[in-house]
Formats: structure tokens, C-alpha cells, sequence
């Protein structure tokens, strides 16, 4: 597993994964091969590890993903909590059950930009529910797509 310091060791080419990270659910998108395009996957219930194993296992295995971004739910001041503590402790997981290098990105208003993406879209609120994890997972991996400097916490969204 890395830290967004060491995003040379997310391969060059290939698609990659992108979670929102959730105690309860966790958003899914992926990039194209060339990167040039990521979408929005599935929005899967978290059950135990022992369940959610193969899953997530399946996911790679179909995708043909080379690399993990995992969203880090930091402070607007940019201090970890314990929401960020656990995402970490869940990116631990991840990279053991993949075999994949896993980074962090900051996840900070990503949430917020889904919820205005759906209301944008004019869908009743619980289609809204049912499409914001993964929605949020796409603006994630988005955001580390087109980062000129993948090693650098992105500056947030209202600057």
C-alpha cells in the first residue's frame, strides 16, 4: 500500500479502481486503460471481510485493474480523523486481498459535488442515495486523473 507521496508505484497505464470509502457502503469507479475517462461502477454494501473479499477480488479480476485510489476523508483544515484513520486501516485490507498498490486521495467535498451532479439530474432522492457512493468514487478518481502532480494533496474544489 502507498500514501499519495508515493503514486510512482501505481502503474502507468492501465485501469484502476477508485472507492469512496464508507463504514457502511463503498462507491466503485473505474478509469479506462488510457485513463482518459473514468465512470461510476456499483455502490457495494459492506458486509464482513470474509464476504466482501471475494467481491472486491472479482471486481479486479474483471476490470483488469492495475491500481487502487482510495478516497481519504479528511478535515476541511485537512487533519485526519478517525473516519480517515479507518479508511487507511481499509486501504491495509485492500492492498492485502488484491496484491495491488493502493494510494490515498483527498476526498474533501467530494461528497457535496455528487449530491449537486444528482440534483442536477432530477432524481428522486432515493435514486440520489443509490448513486452518490459511486458517483463520489468517479469524482475521487477523477480528481487524481487529472492532478498534475499525483504526489501533492489537490488544493480544494472552492479555491
Amino acid at each position: 500500500m502507498t500514501d499519495s507521496s508515493e503514486a510512482s508505484e501505481i502503474p502507468e497505464e492501465g485501469s484502476l479502481l477508485g472507492l469512496d470509502y464508507g463504514e457502511k457502503r463503498v462507491g466503485l469507479a473505474i478509469c479506462t486503460p488510457d485513463r482518459t475517462m473514468a465512470v461510476p461502477l456499483d455502490t457495494y454494501h459492506r458486509v464482513n471481510h470474509q464476504i466482501d473479499t471475494p467481491y472486491l477480488q472479482q471486481i479486479v479480476k474483471d476490470h483488469r485493474i492495475v491500481g487502487i485510489v482510495i478516497g481519504l476523508p479528511v478535515h476541511i483544515s485537512g487533519d485526519e480523523g478517525r473516519l480517515a484513520h479507518q479508511a487507511r486501516q481499509y486501504g491495509e485490507w485492500v492492498a492485502e486481498v488484491t496484491e495491488l498498490p493502493v494510494v490515498f486521495w483527498d476526498e474533501r467535498y467530494t461528497s457535496s459535488a455528487a449530491d449537486d451532479l444528482l440534483n442536477q439530474a432530477e432524481l428522486t432522492s432515493r435514486m440520489r442515495k443509490q448513486h452518490r457512493d459511486r458517483i463520489a468514487a468517479q469524482i475521487i478518481l477523477e480528481s487524481w486523473l487529472a492532478a498534475p502532480n499525483k504526489n501533492a494533496t489537490p488544493k480544494p474544489f472552492d479555491d
